[in-house]
């Protein structure tokens, strides 16, 4: 697969991104040299090689999954502009 400047022109069209004349060309290379990295890792061999998410084996600690409010519902109002009643004042939105 190639990227051509049209390519380049019509993604940064798509993506609402001002891109000038003298840098579309490269880009096109840029983003060229990219997908042709990314084939080179489609070469890889990963037959029998179990996905990961870490290279260090270790295992999560569990906690008992119980439903609470957290307790600090002093702490997260005091960053409101506006609150009563323990909640949230909002705008009214719908009439």
């Amino acid at each position: 697969m190639s990227v051509t400047p049209d390519d380049v022109r019509k993604a940064a069209r798509l993506s609402r991104i001002k891109i000038k004349d003298e840098r579309v060309e490269p880009m096109a290379q840029e983003l060229n040299s990219i997908l042709n990295w990314i084939e080179q890792l489609n070469e890889v061999d990963v037959d029998g090689i179990e996905p990961m998410t870490t290279v260090v084996e270790t295992s999560l600690p569990m906690r008992k999954d119980d439903i609470t409010d957290g307790n600090r519902q002093e702490e997260v109002l005091a960053n409101a502009p506006s609150a009563a009643d323990g909640f949230f004042v909002v705008p009214k939105s719908v009439e």
